[in-house]
């Protein structure tokens, strides 16, 4: 799984790219590319693709702190890996899109759950504590899910995109 040269740098500007678009959609709150990225590099690049998510993860730990917040950031885009390598290569043209983009939204659906367990940690929540924590940014959350399936129209053209660069062709 060692990148080579001409990867180490694909894999940069791809981490930068993420982050890039991260910064140009906060005008939005919870509605940005980032399920369409991971979800796409992952289609590309399989394992490798935790390269450019963990690039993304550190620029926006160096450039807005590593702070508190910051700590989910370190786990909170493998279910969405995850889930995305375990889709099976061979899904029809014609379901994989709806596929990827049902994956996407169901991450933004749970992010605050999945943020959940290390709010509960640093700020010492009770389980009742965590769930009233979940409750209060359902809002959000249905807004992020909404979002990235939305977004989520754009996953296949990337992975096509990136594989055309890689001199590939999309399956």
């Amino acid at each position: 799984m060692k990148p080579s040269i001409k990867e180490v740098v694909v894999f940069g500007m791809l981490g930068a790219v993420m982050y890039a678009s991260k910064l140009i959609m906060e005008v939005l709150p919870n509605v940005h590319l980032l399920g369409c990225f991971t979800v796409a590099l992952t289609l590309v690049y399989r394992k490798k693709a935790l390269y450019p998510i963990y690039v993304f993860v550190l620029i926006t730990g160096l450039f807005s702190g590593f702070a508190t917040w910051w700590v989910p950031y370190l786990y909170i885009w493998l279910p969405l890996w995850g889930g995305t390598m375990l889709l099976p290569r061979s899904l029809s043209p014609k379901i994989k899109p709806l596929c990827c983009m049902a994956l996407s939204a169901a991450h933004g659906f749970l992010y605050g759950t999945l943020y959940a367990p290390v709010q509960a940690l640093l700020f010492g929540l009770s389980f009742k504590g965590t769930l009233a924590w979940i409750a209060a940014g359902l809002p959000f959350d249905f807004v992020h899910g909404v979002s990235n399936f939305i977004c989520g129209l754009l996953i296949c053209p990337l992975a096509a995109l990136l594989r055309r660069a890689e001199g590939r062709s999309f399956n």
